[in-house]
């Protein structure tokens, strides 16, 4: 009975040998985001799948405003891609339910991490010092500047916090302002370069420190006192911002290299930008970020690594970007960079070595997406001080 069992086994697989070829090919699920309609994955794909015969790619691109509730729910019902597009802020979560693949040793094996811009590795690593993430795309924020209302002023751009305030008091006459200031929801980054520079952190005892505390209430007296930022500033947020730069209403703001075409479209070589102001020796700016990652439940891991690998080298990295209007993580891709005029690729790229991304914690989503905005605009307003603001603030991160 047991020959009979083992010469049907036999048989059954010389028929399958016959039947499947024999590299059969593997199949990739992932998943991204694009807005742009004018999509290159299709032609990545195809380049890829040229390369790598052996492999299949299906992605799928996911609408943002549902992006991260459908991946969650795709992870814990089992039906997951096997790669995906993926934030920092997401990572926590992620690795706590236990999805993230690492793939440090992938990356240092990778002929490709030569070509990588100094520091984006670091600023993607996981709380416990694992490499999860590919960079695939970055921002830096920077200061932008109305070149003509400065030359008219006489005025360089400013390189430190203290020339930056009198640049902004003197700019700031009748209903014009020097500073566009986003004090409603997402305004903390721009909030960061003169409090986190100064030394404010978000941990334990970081933020109601006198220093953190000082330099609160000096961006706080820019609105009440040198009268240099709009008084809509406490509602105002990204639309508001851009909107009074483009109408001379404001000199200066910060923003990154996503706003710069539309800015150009509407100023020409009246828009220009340096790096943030450095505040007492130091500066601080906010890296934005995107990456890659694999899932730890993929079936596919090595062909996965080989996907996302493809898509952070070199020309086929600069195609992806070209669709999210952000920047190529590649040293290769900058220095020939196309789609964004020089000057806002070099203040970019110049932010690189000081900027920073917040702790991965619930406090820090908490601090972000709701408490940072209500505790700025009451300060503004004078609803409460400075100090009664950072106390607020510190007691998300005890």
């Amino acid at each position: 009975m047991l020959r009979k069992l083992m010469l049907s086994a036999i048989a059954t697989g010389a028929v399958l040998a016959a039947v499947l070829p024999a590299n059969a090919a593997e199949t990739v699920r992932f998943w991204y985001h694009f807005d742009n309609p004018e999509n290159p994955m299709s032609e990545l794909i195809a380049k890829f799948e040229a390369a790598n015969s052996d492999i299949t790619i299906e992605a799928e691109n996911i609408p943002w405003n549902s992006y991260y509730d459908n991946l969650y729910t795709a992870l814990i019902g089992g039906n997951a891609p096997d790669a995906a597009m993926v934030k920092l802020f997401a990572q926590p979560r992620l690795l706590e339910m236990g999805m993230l693949e690492p793939i440090g040793a992938q990356i240092d094996a990778w002929p490709g991490k030569a070509d990588l811009l100094e520091g984006v590795l670091d600023l993607n690593k996981g709380p416990d010092g694992e490499a999860y993430y590919l960079p695939i795309q970055y921002v830096t924020l920077y200061l932008y500047y109305r070149a003509d209302l400065l030359e008219a002023a006489g005025i360089q751009p400013p390189k430190t916090c203290d020339e930056f305030r009198a640049a902004a008091k003197a700019l700031s006459s009748g209903d014009t302002y020097g500073f566009g200031f986003r004090g409603g929801k997402g305004g903390w980054d721009q909030w960061g370069t003169f409090v986190m520079s100064r030394g404010a952190k978000l941990e334990p005892g970081g933020l109601d420190t006198p220093e953190a505390i000082a330099a609160n209430q000096w961006l706080v007296d820019m609105f009440r006192e040198d009268k240099s930022i709009p008084p809509s500033a406490p509602n105002d947020g990204f639309q508001e911002i851009i909107g009074a730069f483009k109408a001379g209403r404001t000199a200066m703001t910060i923003h990154h290299i996503g706003s710069s075409n539309d800015l150009v479209a509407a100023l020409g070589d009246k828009v220009s930008a340096v790096p943030v102001p450095a505040c007492d020796g130091t500066a601080w700016t906010s890296y934005g970020d995107e990456s890659l990652a694999i899932f730890a439940n993929s079936g596919v891991k090595d062909a996965a690594w080989k996907w996302i690998s493809f898509l952070a080298e070199g020309q086929n990295n600069v195609d992806f970007v070209k669709a999210t209007n952000q920047m190529t993580v590649t040293r290769s891709g900058s220095e020939n960079w196309t789609n964004h005029e020089k000057r806002f690729v070099d203040a970019t790229v110049q932010s690189l070595p000081f900027a920073h991304v917040l702790p991965q914690t619930s406090a820090t989503a908490d601090f972000v997406n709701t408490e940072w905005q209500t505790a700025m605009q009451q300060a503004l307003t004078g609803q409460i001080t400075s100090e009664e603001m950072m106390q607020r603030l510190q007691g998300l991160f005890q």
